[in-house]
């Protein structure tokens, strides 16, 4: 019984709203209720603050919640080693990866799959902040991230390789005849750069102020697919990822700058939780993780554009 009433906090905690949790579990928006009461009675303390609808969880609320994921996160894990012990490894792996590093995530997934072919795979375009959050609440197995710019508590790391940066430019402009830019070059452009949300925006913008400029972009996107197909119009440059021009080619209409004064990378890396119960799946996948070269997917000449 109490494992049930666990499951329909959880859902409460994800919907915030009574009809919406009480849809996902399958009950009447009374059966939901009358669930949750039962369950803070028997624990003795008030876990949702109520004024005609859902307002949040008090603070013993708050401390049942991570109690309930990990529970939930154990039980997950019992029903896929059993699954493991009958038919092979399956179930689902959900990662999280920030936008700049989607394309190397097949790195993983790729071999992943080749060896486990019964596991579903989802991934996630995300940001740093949320693959975190998310990982807390034991709603993704792992993630990929950068490791080096943001503090990182509390989880596991493989770092997979160094993200280095480009200036993307058109073809035809101010930047004719050069094979190189500085940054405060790069600053005086008009610039389209990824949104302050993401954590490469963020990095750029420390770069942009460690040399004294401040740059005010006149288009700010949070597809790293935007930044190219807007250079290419002609009107606008970026601040790129190598790796994206490495796996889909150089943009048609544009050129590629190397970015100099100063030369940065930072380092992208597989994170998982640091604790237990831990994702069965996720600790095959860091085990693949140390085995795969992704920094040997970014050598050599950018792929033509078809």
């Amino acid at each position: 019984m109490i494992l049930r009433q666990l499951s329909h906090l959880l859902a409460l905690a994800k919907a915030h709203h009574f009809g919406k949790a009480a849809q996902q579990v399958g009950v009447s928006q009374p059966g939901l209720s009358a669930s949750l009461k039962h369950l803070e009675e028997s624990l003795g303390v008030p876990l949702i603050q109520r004024d005609h609808r859902f307002s949040g969880f008090t603070a013993e609320g708050q401390s049942v919640l991570g109690h309930a994921r990990r529970i939930k996160a154990e039980i997950d894990a019992m029903h896929q080693t059993l699954a493991e012990l009958r038919e092979g490894v399956s179930g689902r792996l959900r990662l999280g990866a920030i936008p700049t590093a989607l394309p190397i995530v097949s790195c993983l997934t790729g071999p992943f799959f080749g060896k486990y072919p019964q596991v579903k795979i989802s991934v996630l375009s995300i940001t740093s902040d949320e693959i975190i959050h998310r990982m807390d609440e034991f709603n993704l197995d792992a993630g990929i991230t950068y490791l080096d710019n943001e503090p990182l508590m509390g989880v596991q790391v493989i770092p997979l390789y160094k993200e280095e940066y480009v200036l993307l430019v058109p073809d035809r402009g101010r930047f004719d005849g050069q094979t190189s830019a500085t940054w405060a070059e790069a600053a005086n452009a008009p610039l389209c750069l990824l949104t302050p949300d993401m954590q490469n925006r963020r990095i750029i913008d420390g770069i942009f102020r460690s040399i004294g400029c401040a740059p005010e972009p006149s288009v700010e996107t949070n597809s790293i697919f935007n930044l190219c197909s807007h250079v290419s119009s002609g009107h606008w440059c970026s601040v790129v990822p190598k790796p994206l021009l490495y796996f889909f080619g150089q943009p048609n209409g544009t050129r590629v700058l190397e970015l100099t004064a100063p030369t940065v990378e930072r380092t992208i890396g597989l994170i998982v939780a640091d604790r237990d119960p831990q994702s069965p799946l996720a600790l095959r996948l860091m085990d693949l993780a140390r085995t795969v070269n992704v920094a040997d997917r970014m050598r050599g000449p950018f792929r033509d554009n078809p």
